[in-house]
């Protein structure tokens, strides 16, 4: 690894050290009708069933934790589509600080309500209209909070990328990681683990098709907007990729797969149907590139994250029924 790398294999793994006992180390299941649909070996890392429902807390807690003793009871502030906010809002009651959390006023009720439940202050805003980062930025700074980002910031990446180190210290040497892409945090993460310890795999993120900043991106060698996505995804509806998780991810990436909403439904489906566990939209972008085909060419033995499991009954039955 480049000496300049911005988040390293050991930061990954200290991370992994300040996060034991607090963070899941969540299982790793195995399906035999997978194997047979996809045509090769797959492992999936449930961060469905990690504490808050997905991969967030990994990193939010990672970031919180290494804060000054000054810093932390001053309390911290986070803009999100609702896993972060949990993450954060849950981290800073385990650390005995508090929370303000900026999120979207059409977040699913279920994410609302649990990051209030863990105490957090929630300011609400349009995500077609608004800017999250800025409302973010004025609200940490009139009120002395620490801003705690979804992705930006090498904690939170070190923090995300410990889901793919449990991965392949339980699955052993892989060929291949698929994982989800939103803004970019968690694949970054998971490639400097997954790389750092296995040079020779593949790491393969999945957007959902009406949201490919990254992959638009990676083609061009620079980042590059799109319109704020509008899918079923509401956890990767980001439209830039992030600066510092695209540095991380233009060298380290081998691919980006595109999924249809469709397609992230049937995914949805076969979790609930054949490994009898629910993952949210986002959560199961991954699992669908490989039922879609969409990983080509196919690698001999693959990891999956399933990122995330935060969606209400309601709107789950809404998604996969028919």
């Amino acid at each position: 690894m480049p000496e300049s790398q911005p988040v390293t294999l050991q930061d990954v793994q200290e991370a992994a050290q300040r996060i034991r006992g607090v963070a899941h180390r969540t299982p790793v299941l195995r399906s035999r009708t997978l194997d047979e649909l996809v045509g090769a070996e797959v492992h999936l890392k449930c961060e469905n069933l990690q504490r808050v429902g997905a991969f967030k807390f990994r990193g939010a807690y990672n970031a919180v934790s290494r804060l000054s003793a000054g810093r932390l009871a001053k309390g911290v502030a986070a803009y999100s589509s609702g896993n972060h906010a949990q993450a954060v809002a849950l981290a800073a009651r385990e650390l005995g600080t508090t929370a303000v959390i900026v999120m979207p006023e059409d977040t699913p009720r279920s994410k609302l309500e649990a990051t209030a439940g863990y105490g957090a202050e929630i300011v609400t805003y349009d995500r077609y209209t608004g800017d999250r980062v800025a409302i973010g930025e004025a609200l940490a700074a009139d009120r002395g909070l620490t801003l705690v980002p979804p992705y930006e910031h090498p904690h939170i990446i070190a923090g995300q990328g410990t889901a793919a180190l449990e991965l392949i210290e339980e699955a052993g040497e892989l060929d291949a990681l698929v994982v989800p892409v939103g803004g970019g945090g968690l694949i970054a993460g998971s490639a400097v683990a997954a790389k750092g310890l296995l040079p020779g795999i593949r790491v393969i993120g999945v957007e959902p098709e009406a949201g490919d900043d990254t992959k638009r991106s990676l083609e061009a060698g620079h980042r590059v907007s799109v319109p704020v996505p509008r899918t079923i995804a509401d956890g990767q509806a980001a439209d830039i990729p992030g600066e510092l998780t695209f540095s991380l991810n233009k060298r380290l990436l081998d691919g980006i797969s595109l999924v249809g909403d469709d397609q992230i439904r049937d995914a949805m489906r076969f979790a609930f149907e054949r490994l009898k566990t629910v993952v949210e939209p986002s959560g199961a972008s991954a699992l669908a590139a490989l039922l879609a085909h969409r990983v080509d060419p196919l690698p001999r033995r693959i990891g999956v994250i399933l990122s995330g499991g935060n969606v209400s009954a309601e709107r789950f039955a809404e998604l996969v029924k028919g």
